[in-house]
């Protein structure tokens, strides 16, 4: 067993699956993954059970119906530390995050530059592809707004490729973690950030996915942006 373990939530991703599997893998033989799927009818989770039998570094949690991003990343958070990885990620199965950075923000945490490292689009030299006008001012307008009412630093609070340091998990009540959508990062970084872990953001190039439906839709932003309100309430 590696020393990172990269938890990949799926819904119908069986386009995907197999070669972000192989490309994660091939990316540092510390590396284990854990897929959390959602009940897939187009069978990705069967196919994740298929790679199961050529390694033992992939492990797999099937749940009854979409249950919701954050459910799945808390279900793999909780197996990550029962099974004492020391740094536990974040990433889509759909290409959209860059497996190569995994090193980088792996590096971030290991040489102890932060507790929390972001693979992130707006920093110097991060980058997004393929999206239309609208949903770059959304993604964007929605990362300023996060930022003034949380006083978060993080230029990408909403941005979910991450790495975590196994204690950052441990410190934070993952029972009280109340999101369920894209409001899930926002919080996750928040209540780090609350409870004095070190931030840091890597630039990445954020490219929109070529196999696949696109999961965001404006009630996912809506609960995102409601969420912060909901946060910035809390008491730490």
């Amino acid at each position: 067993m590696g020393n990172c373990l990269i938890i990949i939530p799926t819904f119908n991703e069986i386009e995907n699956i197999a070669n972000i599997i192989d490309a994660t893998l091939a990316q540092d033989s510390s590396f284990d993954i854990l897929v959390v799927d959602d009940g897939s009818p187009d069978g990705t989770g069967a196919k994740v059970k298929e790679i199961q039998q050529t390694t033992d570094r992939v492990h797999l949690i099937e749940r009854q119906g979409k249950l919701g991003l954050g459910t799945a990343y808390l279900r793999g958070f909780k197996f990550g530390i029962a099974h004492k990885y020391d740094y536990i990620f974040e990433m889509d199965a759909d290409f959209s995050h860059p497996v190569k950075a995994l090193k980088h923000l792996k590096a971030i945490c290991e040489n102890n530059e932060a507790d929390v490292a972001v693979g992130s689009r707006y920093v110097k030299g991060g980058n997004i592809k393929n999206w239309n006008k609208y949903r770059l001012m959304l993604s964007f307008g929605a990362s300023i707004y996060v930022r003034l009412i949380t006083g978060l630093s993080v230029k990408d609070p909403t941005g979910g490729f991450v790495c975590y340091k196994r204690e950052v998990l441990e410190a934070i009540n993952l029972d009280d973690v109340r999101s369920i959508g894209y409001a899930f990062q926002i919080e996750m970084k928040y209540t780090a950030s609350k409870l004095g872990f070190r931030i840091k953001e890597y630039p990445i190039t954020f490219i929109d996915r070529e196999l696949g439906t696109s999961k965001m839709n404006t009630s996912i932003v809506k609960e995102a942006m409601l969420g912060v309100i909901r946060l910035r309430s809390r008491k730490f």
